[in-house]
Parts: structure tokens; sequence; C-alpha cells
């Protein structure tokens, strides 16, 4: 277990990003900037926009590190921008790729089953800057599957990983690893 930071949360009701970056992004819903999200396991974080989508199922809420922010680009730079549901500080939780983690902020722990790499799309670099693709590239957090429900806040959290990459159900309770890059 290890102590991190979920710095934001983001619910979005609708997609921002859609066409072409030349076109511009759609409105920003209001209050799309959050300090608790309600997960549902198998369905995502209520009230955002792939909430219950058969197509996103397995990529219903997504995870991205403060530290792999471009703030050399655009020091601004947050959920609103790179269209992540969890800010987190303190895990590098791009190498967890595999594993199924658990996030507890105080109110009991969120099982996560963390699917795939989410990558960053030419919208970054119209939206942050020149060269945001780029940077994030390796770094744009990740795509999970919620295994169980539970509600997510702003603020001090635990991290663990419950089942190791490749350990599937049998690595339930296995070794847990700290907030580092995976060897």
């Amino acid at each position: 277990m290890v102590a991190i930071e979920v710095v934001q949360l983001l619910v979005s009701p609708g997609h921002r990003y859609e066409g072409r970056p030349a076109e511009g992004p759609s409105a920003e819903s209001p209050g799309e900037l959050v300090t608790r999200a309600e997960v549902r396991g198998g369905l995502g974080i209520v009230g955002d926009r792939y909430f219950a989508r058969p197509a996103h199922r397995d990529a219903a809420l997504t995870l991205m590190a403060a530290e792999r922010l471009p703030l050399d680009i655009d020091p601004a730079v947050d959920l609103r921008q790179t269209r992540r549901n969890v800010l987190l500080r303190g895990v590098d939780i791009d190498a967890y790729v595999g594993a199924t983690v658990s996030l507890d902020c105080g109110t009991g722990p969120v099982l996560l089953a963390v699917r795939r790499a989410a990558r960053p799309c030419a919208w970054m670099d119209a939206e942050i800057g020149p060269g945001a693709q780029r940077a994030l590239r390796g770094g744009g957090g990740v795509r999970c599957t919620p295994l169980s429900d539970g509600v997510l806040t702003v603020g001090p959290a635990v991290f663990e990983v419950v089942a190791e990459a490749g350990a599937g159900a049998a690595g339930a309770g296995g070794a847990v690893r700290g907030p580092g890059p995976r060897r």
C-alpha cells in the first residue's frame, strides 16, 4: 500500500473532442471538475460520457499521473485538456497496464482492472500546446474497467496492487508494489 493523492476528478457528460482539432472543441460542460465521483462496477463513473456504454465498458474510467502532465508546455494544464477522469500524484499509473489495482480515498476501496494505455491524440497539441501529444506518449494515462462500486474523492488516497499484470484472478491478494515503475 502506498499513500498517494487524488489531485483532480473530471466527470464530463459529453465529448469535447469530436471532429478535427482545426474545428475546435465542443463547449465545456459546467462543473466537469468535481471533488467526488461515484463509481459503478462494470459501468464507469456516474454522469460521465462513458458510463454504461457497451463500447467503453473495458475503458470506462481513465487515470493519469500528475507527474506526466506537460507543464513545460502549459503550466496550467489539467484534466479539462487531457480528458482523463482521475489525476493521481505519487504513482506512475502507466506502469500498471494489465494489473488490478485498488484506490481508496477513505470511503472504501474501488477495484480497477487497468486494461490499456490511454494514448494521446492530436487534440493535445491543439488544446495544451504544440508538442503536447508527443510529450504525453507513454504517459497519457490508462483506461480501466471498474470492478467494484465506490466513491473517489479529491485528497489523500491509498493505492495498492491487488493482482500483478498477467496474474489473473489467481493473483488477487498477491504481492503489493509501490508507486514506481514495474521491473
